[in-house]
């Protein structure tokens, strides 16, 4: 899934980037606060890690600008700013959870995709669709019991149509939500992935609407 991280700190925000993409996560790093107002109003983000002692615009008032703008990103504040009275703001200012530096990788990938479960209304991590189980912790697809071994981006895209089951998502919002800054993007990435995960999963999968895109139907 796509985040955004807002971290003006070159050590600190590369090692996020890092640590988030090894468990999957497509990150694109802003490091000032007009630029993170900026990319919550603009881009289709799953979620958002916002510092607040960002230059140029501090992260609680780039949060509060977006969110009159209309973004309903989930947004987990991650700061040193560690008082009760800060965390009180920074609720209630908009975030969806906050954290106080430092934070271990793996357990903020887990606040991360318990932000994107719940924004889309699901009680577990797992995702299942008749016979097959999608594990977004372990990266691990189940099918009638057996493993199937898919690339990251098979992987991606998968869960981004079990996540919106029922829903059709075109291919703009699929790559949108799949490649981060500077990726390059193949003419008919989408229709390829779509492809082998047909191979691999069975046709029934996901259906295709001609001229509008991609769904996975409700079970």
């Amino acid at each position: 899934m796509r985040i955004l991280l807002a971290e003006d700190d070159p050590l600190l925000g590369d090692g996020l980037r890092a640590g988030l993409r090894q468990q999957g996560f497509q990150v694109d790093w802003v490091r000032d606060g007009e630029a993170a107002e900026r990319e919550l109003r603009a881009a289709p983000y799953a979620a958002a890690v916002l510092d607040l002692g960002l230059p140029r615009l501090d992260g609680l008032q780039a949060l509060a600008r977006a969110r009159a703008a209309g973004c309903t990103v989930p947004v987990l504040v991650l700061t040193a700013r560690d008082a009760v009275p800060d965390r009180i703001r920074g609720l209630d200012g908009g975030a969806d959870d906050y954290v106080v530096k430092p934070v271990d990788l793996f357990e903020l990938g887990a606040r991360l995709r318990a932000l994107v479960r719940r924004a889309h209304g699901q009680p577990q991590e797992r995702l299942a669709w008749q016979d097959l189980t999608l594990d977004p912790t372990a990266r691990r697809v189940t099918q009638a019991g057996a493993e199937v071994a898919l690339s990251a981006r098979e992987f991606d895209l998968l869960a981004l149509l079990l996540r919106q089951a029922g829903r059709v998502l075109s291919r703009e919002q699929l790559e949108a939500q799949l490649y981060a800054w500077g990726q390059e993007v193949d003419s008919n990435a989408i229709e390829v992935h779509v492809h082998h995960l047909r191979r691999k999963l069975g046709a029934g999968l996901i259906e295709t609407v001609r001229g509008v895109g991609y769904r996975v139907p409700r079970p």
